[in-house]
């Protein structure tokens, strides 16, 4: 079978979605991989076919800052430009669709068109349930609030990108424009499933989601051997395990300002640590000897040799930090981050989360010495890491696909 996989977003948006490509390329189906032009590199890696969307998204997620809405509008500005992406000819030619965009943008409409099968996969929880509201909202005892909350969030994406996809739909593909409200009464069902790869030891299934909808376990890339250069490697030897910090693909104001903070908390809990650069350019001055910068180095490989994480709580970044069974903090900056840092939290595998517009020395120094030296956090750290461990989320999600 032919199967073709659209992700849009930041590396780690995106990682998830190659793995699964790659997974499935191992059982014989042949996988087209569509995704921003800037992660060929990461396409070929997994060895799968490249169609490009034009467009950077480490200088969208710079030009928008760490705002949400500001974060829609910088993506949604190249609307037109997926349009004209997504209308070529070939696209047609494969036998199913894995959609990662949200109520099922651009994908549908291209199942639609060729009459081709498709399913939503998602590495966070965004399917309709009254059980919590939709992530960015806050929890409000209202009758009917929380499944409110859905509507409410598919309207403001769906309001946002309507014009340019109905005008595609109607001048490029042949076919009738979609109403106000959207389309998204068939997500979560036979018509369009949801896969949803995250663990239910961290998500637990929400009661009311159908039998359409289904939680996999993580999508993680195979673990492959990495030599660590030498001077991160005597780093690591020098000492105990440090504290790894980094905020992946989050910008930030003042790279100078935070990681003085970083360094000072560092030290007066008495810790080593790992700044890694990231998108926002962490650690990029000097620092004392106690502290380490990197570039780059696998989170498979670097996380298990920490002592503790302090990262924004990207859906990347948690699910490698839940799996290594080492203790997080995550400072959390939009949307989805801080429903993984209150997860984190609730399950006791880490401390409170810090929101970064609330990070001081003082408040990152405790939550350091609270999750290096609390053993409760560690052992209940260890022990969610076994169990995602023991998950195997692309295979499962190999013979939801076959059963489809």
């Amino acid at each position: 079978m032919h199967i073709t996989i659209l992700a849009l977003g930041s590396r780690g948006d995106v990682q998830p979605y190659a793995a699964l490509g790659k997974g499935l390329k191992s059982t014989g189906h042949q996988v087209r991989f569509i995704t921003f032009e800037s992660f060929a590199p990461l396409v070929a890696a997994h060895e799968l076919d490249f169609h490009p969307i034009h467009g950077n998204p480490q200088a969208l997620v710079a030009h928008a800052g760490a705002d949400m809405l500001g974060l829609m509008r910088s993506f949604g500005s190249l609307a037109e430009g997926y349009a004209r992406d997504l209308s070529a000819p070939h696209l047609g030619e494969t036998d199913f669709i894995l959609n990662q965009l949200p109520a099922g943008l651009y994908g549908s409409d291209l199942a639609e068109k060729y009459g081709l099968p498709m399913a939503l996969a998602a590495v966070i929880p965004l399917a309709r349930t009254r059980v919590f509201p939709l992530m960015g909202f806050p929890k409000l005892p209202l009758p009917g609030y929380n499944k409110a909350t859905y509507f409410v969030g598919e309207q403001m994406a769906w309001q946002m990108f309507r014009p340019v996809i109905n005008r595609w739909r109607t001048q490029i593909l042949d076919l009738p424009p979609l109403p106000v409200s959207g389309a998204f009464g068939q997500l979560g069902t036979r018509q369009i499933p949801i896969l949803n790869g995250f663990s239910r030891h961290v998500v637990p299934r929400p009661v009311d989601w159908s039998e359409h909808i289904h939680v996999t376990g993580y999508w993680f890339p195979e673990d492959q051997h990495w030599e660590p250069p030498g001077d991160l490697s005597a780093f690591l030897e020098a000492g105990s395990p440090p504290v790894f910090i980094g905020f992946g693909s989050m910008p930030l104001k003042d790279p100078q300002r935070t990681t003085g903070i970083m360094i000072e908390a560092l030290q007066q809990s008495g810790q080593r640590g790992i700044l890694h650069k990231g998108w926002g350019g962490l650690g990029s001055q000097s620092v004392p000897e106690s502290v380490f910068q990197i570039d780059y180095a696998p989170y498979h490989w670097l996380f298990p040799r920490m002592a503790m994480l302090v990262h924004h709580g990207g859906s990347g970044t948690t699910a490698f930090g839940l799996r290594s069974g080492v203790p997080s903090c995550v400072v959390p900056f939009v949307f989805d981050q801080f429903y993984w840092g209150e997860r984190i939290a609730r399950l006791g595998a880490g401390t409170k989360p810090i929101p970064y517009r609330e990070l001081t020395v003082e408040n990152l120094r405790e939550a350091i010495r609270l999750g290096v030296g609390d053993p409760q956090i560690r052992g209940r750290a260890v022990a969610l890491g076994h169990k995602i461990q023991a998950e195997n989320g692309i295979e499962n999600t190999l013979r939801i696909l076959k059963n489809m």
